[in-house]
C-alpha cells in the first residue's frame, strides 16, 4: 500500500508507522521535527519518503501533502494524527487558541485536502485519531473536549457523504482513550493504555474498514456509560 501519515514522529502516528513500515508499504510522513522525520527514514530508507510541516501552517501543510502526493502517485491509506490537548483550568485564551488551529482549522485542511485526493482517485481510506474524550465536555481542557467533539462529528459527516456518492472511498474514526503517550495529562489517570496494544488495535480496525472503534476495546465500555449518563451525575464527577 501507498500510505500517508500526518504526525508520524511521536505517539500513536510514530507507532503506526513504525508496523506499517515492516510490511511491503511505501509511507508518506509528515511532521513537525526534521530531525525526528530524518531519523524514521534513516531506520526504513527505502519505504519512507518525509515531508516537513506544522498542520497550523495551511499553506506549509498543503505543499507537504502536495509533495507526498506526487512523489507517492497514489494514496490508498491515510492516516491524521496530528493533535494537541493542553489542561487549561484557568481557561487560558493562547491554550485554546492553539488547540483550535491545531484540532480544527489546521485539522479541517488537512482531511478535506486528502478526502479530495480519494475522491479524484475514486478510492481510499481515510482515517483520524479523534478521541473518546470528545463525548463530553471536559472542564479541565475544555478547548480539546470541544475540539475531539468535533472531529468526531466531522467524519460522520464524510462517512455520510462517502456513503451518498457510492465511491470507493472508507472513513474511520479511532477514538482513543487514555493511551500512555505525552497526550496523557493530568492526576488519578486510570486505563492508561500501551501504544503497542492501541496501534494493534488500530491496524486490525483499519484492516476492517470499519466506520468507527474505540481502542483499546474496554474504552468502549466507559464510553457507552459516558455519553449516557445525565448530567445531574456527570457533572458530579
Amino acid at each position: 500500500m501507498n500510505i500517508v501519515i500526518i504526525g508520524a514522529t511521536s505517539g500513536i502516528g510514530k507507532a503506526l508507522f513504525e508496523k506499517y513500515a515492516r510490511g511491503d508499504n511505501r509511507i508518506g510522513i509528515v511532521g513537525r521535527r526534521a530531525n525526528l522525520l530524518d531519523e524514521l527514514c534513516q531506520k526504513y530508507p527505502s519505504k519512507t519518503i518525509t515531508a516537513k510541516a506544522d498542520i497550523t501552517n495551511l499553506e506549509e501543510i498543503e505543499q507537504a501533502i502536495n509533495a507526498l502526493h506526487k512523489e507517492l502517485e497514489y494514496i490508498d491509506l491515510a492516516i491524521v494524527c496530528s493533535g494537541i490537548g493542553d489542561i487549561n483550568a484557568t481557561l487560558e485564551y493562547n491554550v485554546e487558541r492553539l488547540t483550535i488551529d491545531t484540532n480544527i482549522t489546521g485539522w479541517t485542511f488537512v482531511i478535506d485536502r486528502l478526502y479530495n485526493i480519494f475522491v479524484q482517485q475514486g478510492h481510499g481510506h481515510l482515517v483520524a485519531i479523534t478521541s473518546a474524550g470528545g463525548l463530553r465536555g471536559e472542564p479541565i481542557a475544555p478547548a480539546y473536549s470541544a475540539s475531539k467533539a468535533y472531529q468526531i462529528n466531522y467524519m460522520e459527516a464524510l462517512r455520510k457523504k462517502a456513503y451518498k456518492s457510492g465511491s470507493q472511498i472508507y472513513v474511520t474514526d479511532i477514538r482513543p482513550g487514555l493511551v500512555n503517550t505525552a497526550m496523557a495529562k493530568g492526576e488519578g489517570l486510570f486505563w492508561v493504555m500501551p501504544v503497542e496494544k492501541v496501534a494493534n488495535q488500530i491496524i486490525t480496525a483499519i484492516h476492517k474498514n470499519k466506520y468507527k472503534a474505540y481502542v483499546t476495546k474496554r474504552w468502549h465500555i466507559l464510553a457507552i456509560i459516558n455519553k449516557n449518563l445525565p448530567f445531574a451525575l456527570y457533572k458530579r464527577m
